[in-house]
């Protein structure tokens, strides 16, 4: 019998495995084994260090943004909403009629952007919920 590990520390060789096994079966689902990683980076013009953005990925016509980070000091500045615009380009530029998310802190952020609020289940600490959201990437931006 094989042995059952919980970690935190998720390994490139686990993260292959189980990704590229739900791929494979996702392929035979749906006919489509397209999964793939975006990102969106914000660097330095100079030193070219990554100072934000946003990532995610790609798979069978959904585009799922898994995090998105910008610093306080360039926030208000509409970069954040250039990143996204992006990120969302991409999307399309792959064939994603649709877009994922899940956010506790900038619900307001992502709802100016044209997502959705599609569902809330709360979570730590009491009052608090994450909110599941989605975009149609099929309109126009």
């Amino acid at each position: 019998m094989p042995d059952i590990v919980v970690t935190d520390v998720i390994a490139s060789s686990v993260v292959k495995v189980i990704e590229g096994g739900n791929d494979d079966f996702a392929g035979v689902i749906t006919s489509i084994g397209d999964s793939r990683p975006v990102a969106v980076v914000l660097q330095d013009p100079q030193t070219r260090r990554v100072l934000g953005g946003t990532m995610g990925l790609s798979s069978a016509g959904l585009l799922f943004l898994d995090a998105f980070f910008l610093p306080m000091e360039l926030r208000g500045r509409g970069l954040g909403k250039t990143i996204l615009r992006k990120f969302e380009e991409e999307g399309r530029r792959r064939g994603c009629q649709s877009a994922f998310l899940h956010t506790i802190n900038f619900p307001g952020f992502y709802a100016r952007n044209g997502w959705k609020d599609c569902g809330r289940t709360p979570c730590d600490p009491p009052g608090t919920f994450r909110v599941f959201m989605t975009k149609n990437l099929e309109a126009c931006p």
